[in-house]
C-alpha cells in the first residue's frame, strides 16, 4: 500500500493531509482544519480548540469523532508525531459542528483538492505545474524555481535509494538528512530554520539559489557515494551522508573564500511585517 504526505494551502493556511492510493482517499489533520475555520494561527489553541469540541461530541454521542484516525504526521518540531486524521467525508461532518464564516469555502476547497490529486495521478506534470504556479505567486524568479525543482528530483532520487536500502521513511530519514545538512552548512536542519526565523515552513522554500545548490550537491554526493558501497539500512547510510555533506562543505568554503561572503544565511521569503507609522 503507497501513501503519500504533504502539505495543501487553503488561502494563507497550511493543512497537513495524507493520500492513501490503495483507498484513493486523502486524509488531513483535523487541527490544521480547526485552525483554518476559527482563523487561528496559534498551534496550541486550535489543538485546545479541538480537544474541546472532541469531548462535547462524544458526550453528545456523535460519531465524528470515532471516525477519526491517528497519523503520523510532521509536527512543529519537524519530528513526525501522531495527530487525529480523518477523510473528506468525517471533514465535512465536523465542519457543522465549528461556527465559521469559512465553512462553505473549506467545502469547495476540500472537493478541489480531492479533484486536482486524481488529476495529478493521471498526469503528474499538473502537480509540477501547480507548484510552480505557487512560487510564482510567491514571488520567486525563474531562475530559484528551477533550482527548486531540480533540487526536489536530486532529493527525490536519494530518498529512493534509501527507501530501496532498508531506511525507514519518517525519523530515520530525518536523521540522515540532519547528518548531510549539518555537514555541509555547520547547521542542523532545526538551526538553520532558526536562523531564518521559521516555524512550520519548508526550509527548502525559504533558501537562497545558493542554499539550494549546495544542498543538491551535498544530496547527490550522498547518492553517488551509498550506490557505490552499495549501504544497507540506517547506520551504514551515515557513512556516505557524511562523505556527501563534507563535498558540499569544501566546496562552499572554497567559494566562501573567493566571494568573501557567507552561503548560508538568514534570509528567507517571509512576507515583510507591515511597520504602523508613528503619529507625531
Amino acid at each position: 500500500m503507497k501513501n503519500i504526505t504533504s502539505l495543501t494551502i487553503f488561502e494563507t493556511h497550511k493543512i497537513r493531509r495524507h493520500f492513501n492510493e490503495k483507498t484513493e482517499t486523502w486524509h488531513f489533520s483535523v487541527i490544521d482544519i480547526v485552525a483554518a475555520l476559527t482563523e487561528q494561527r496559534d498551534y496550541n489553541r486550535a489543538k485546545t480548540y479541538w480537544t474541546t469540541l472532541k469531548n462535547r461530541l462524544k458526550n453528545e454521542g456523535s460519531e465524528v469523532v470515532t471516525k477519526c484516525d491517528r497519523l503520523k504526521m510532521i509536527a512543529q518540531d519537524g519530528k513526525m508525531r501522531e495527530t487525529d486524521v480523518a477523510d473528506v467525508e468525517t471533514i465535512l461532518r465536523l465542519i457543522q459542528s465549528i461556527p465559521s464564516k469559512k465553512a462553505e469555502p473549506i467545502k469547495l476547497w476540500l472537493a478541489k483538492v480531492g479533484y486536482e490529486r486524481m488529476e495529478e495521478m493521471s498526469d503528474p506534470e499538473k502537480a509540477l505545474n501547480r507548484s510552480r504556479e505557487y512560487w510564482q505567486k510567491q514571488g520567486r524568479s525563474e531562475k530559484w524555481i528551477q533550482q527548486r525543482m531540480t533540487g526536489q528530483e536530486t532529493r527525490n532520487k536519494l530518498t529512493d535509494y534509501w527507501s530501496d536500502s532498508g531506511v525507514k521513511k519518517g525519523e530515520e530519514f530525518a536523521i540522515l538528512t540532519n547528518i548531510i545538512h549539518q555537514e555541509w552548512s555547520d547547521l542542523s536542519v532545526k538551526a538553520h530554520k532558526n536562523l531564518k526565523g521559521l516555524k512550520t515552513q519548508n526550509l527548502r522554500d525559504h533558501m537562497s539559489e545558493e542554499e539550494l545548490i549546495f544542498t543538491a550537491l551535498a544530496e547527490l554526493s550522498t547518492r553517488k557515494i551509498a550506490e557505490t558501497d552499495k549501504t544497507q539500512g540506517l547506520e551504514e547510510n551515515k557513512n556516505p551522508a557524511i562523505k556527501g555533506g563534507r563535498i558540499a562543505k569544501d566546496a562552499r568554503k572554497a567559494l566562501e573564500e573567493k566571494t568573501g561572503k557567507s552561503i548560508v544565511t538568514g534570509e528567507n521569503y517571509l512576507p515583510k511585517k507591515k511597520t504602523s507609522k508613528k503619529l507625531k
